[in-house]
């Protein structure tokens, strides 16, 4: 299985890239191809509401010039795309959140081009958080389960850890077994797919 992490912290040694640490080392254990992208040094504008994507079949095919456009080539060759971000005010980073909006070009509904890139593929979130699970990270969550009613994907849940201790709420035994047990999740179900 092909997994594509989208990172979304600023901070590339953070508490969500500790939390991915065990994630990451179970997925390649059980023989995943890993694709690690890190939005802290990318430039991705915010979508223009152009509409050209949509004129454009078999691609993504934004007019515009910055890493998105490879951003998304590397989503649709992947099978499971997990959106890893700390929450700030109830929602994911600045970088990711633009990075969700320009989707449109995968999804070929508005325009002359017809069909989706991605249909079909496994979303999976992995967040960090301040407060509780249901009051901190639950309006990501559902924002990203509509995308997913809306495109055709299939949702694979979410695994989140709350900062309590700063980077050592990451790192206990209970938080590093939830990060394996959530990856063995994702891959069994794409062996039994």
């Amino acid at each position: 299985m092909k997994v594509c992490i989208i990172m979304g912290s600023p901070r590339i040694k953070g508490n969500t890239a500790e939390l991915l640490k065990p994630f990451i080392s179970t997925l390649e254990s059980n023989g995943c191809a890993v694709t690690y992208i890190s939005l802290s040094d990318k430039n991705i504008q915010p979508c223009k509401g152009c509409y050209a994507c949509q004129q454009i079949d078999g691609r993504y095919g934004c007019v515009q010039e910055d890493d998105v456009g490879v951003i998304m080539e590397t989503v649709i060759e992947s099978d499971c795309v997990v959106l890893a971000t700390p929450i700030y005010t109830w929602y994911c980073t600045a970088p990711m959140k633009a990075l969700l909006d320009r989707h449109y070009g995968l999804n070929k509904f508005y325009g002359k081009a017809t069909g989706s890139l991605w249909a079909g593929k496994m979303i999976a979130i992995i967040a960090t958080h301040g407060y509780d699970v249901k009051y901190g990270a639950e309006p990501f969550e559902m924002g990203i389960r509509r995308l997913c009613e809306h495109s055709d994907l299939k949702y694979m849940g979410m695994y989140s850890v709350r900062d309590e201790e700063d980077i050592a709420s990451f790192q206990t035994e209970e938080a590093i077994a939830g990060a394996k047990a959530f990856a063995c999740s994702l891959c069994h179900y794409e062996i039994a797919r």
